[in-house]
């Protein structure tokens, strides 16, 4: 049985790129706990609002139940629920899975197999993260979750189907903004090397987002942290969303993130396509939380 292939195919409700990481996260963070404890089982009460709390933070802004994952898990044979009753899962009524004791657990084979070869955990979490959120939320994720993982590349892991990323991106979007960032104009270089600036995915290559220009912002490290995670955005005019969310007291945060609502974004230099609004549009519905703030008069 090939599991980086079943980690890789989990079954999951989607609609026109509507994000649903619900299983993702829940497989992440038993992967987490199997390597911190191999014999423990994973009890609905005692972890849901773990559960609750990443999907918050890294699911879709609409709300939704840790129930769901915790249940349907099961279909994708990663994963097993036993109540005091035996195998299997009341389903994904939250009363039930409280009521009947319900505790979840990696299924037996792929303990067994994580046993026999632990270098798979690391490889079937790099596969997750990579399939389903932004590269800048990789190492945050991990933390929250629990994981402790070496650096390793995962194109290695990639099958003749899978997409491969385009690695001229970056080139193509730091040169279309001439290597600054589009929220706030930051152009930092060591000699000719610039520092600190990234190419951002506005629909993430997650979800099909394609390696193209129109699809792309040079940000620096801040602001595309920011931007993938929901407290910065991109409205009409394209002008710069703030979310209302967000809270900052400090001078250096009012200056850096809350006093950008509303202005233009700067770039691309002329000639060169701005963010398209089909993926803006993915944004602001599937990444961006919450309302924006007005921008100042």
């Amino acid at each position: 049985m090939d599991w980086l292939e079943r980690a890789a195919s989990l079954r999951q409700w989607s609609r026109d790129g509507v994000r649903a990481p619900h299983k993702p996260l829940l497989l992440l963070y038993a992967l987490a706990r199997f390597q911190a404890d191999a014999e423990s089982e994973l009890h609905y009460t005692a972890v849901e609002a773990d559960l609750k709390q990443l999907l918050a933070e890294y699911g879709p802004a609409r709300g939704t139940t840790p129930a769901y994952p915790f249940h349907h898990l099961v279909s994708d044979e990663v994963w097993e629920v036993r109540t005091e009753r035996g195998v299997g899962s009341p389903g994904t009524g939250v009363r039930k899975l409280r009521a009947s004791g319900a505790a979840g657990r990696l299924a037996p084979d792929l303990r067994v197999a994580l046993r026999r070869e632990p270098s798979l955990l690391g490889r079937m979490a790099r596969v997750l993260l990579d399939l389903h959120f932004p590269p800048s939320l990789h190492q945050d994720l991990c933390e929250a979750v629990g994981l402790e993982l070496e650096l390793a590349e995962t194109d290695a892991l990639a099958t003749p189907e899978q997409r491969r990323r385009d690695r001229r991106m970056r080139e193509m979007v730091l040169t279309a903004y001439e290597y600054q960032c589009a929220f706030c104009g930051y152009d930092g270089m060591i000699g000719t090397v610039p520092v600190g600036l990234e190419a951002a995915h506005v629909r993430w290559w997650a979800y099909n987002g394609p390696d193209d220009v129109d699809n792309g912002l040079c940000l620096c490290s801040l602001h595309h942290k920011l931007f993938d995670k929901g407290v910065l955005g991109i409205g009409d005019g394209h002008r710069i969303l703030v979310s209302q969310r967000f809270v900052g007291r400090s001078p250096a945060a009012r200056e850096h993130v809350t006093a950008l609502a509303g202005r233009p974004l700067i770039g691309p230099q002329p000639g060169i396509r701005p963010v398209a609004e089909i993926y803006r549009s993915w944004h602001t519905s599937q990444v961006f939380r919450g309302s924006p703030r007005p921008g100042a008069t």
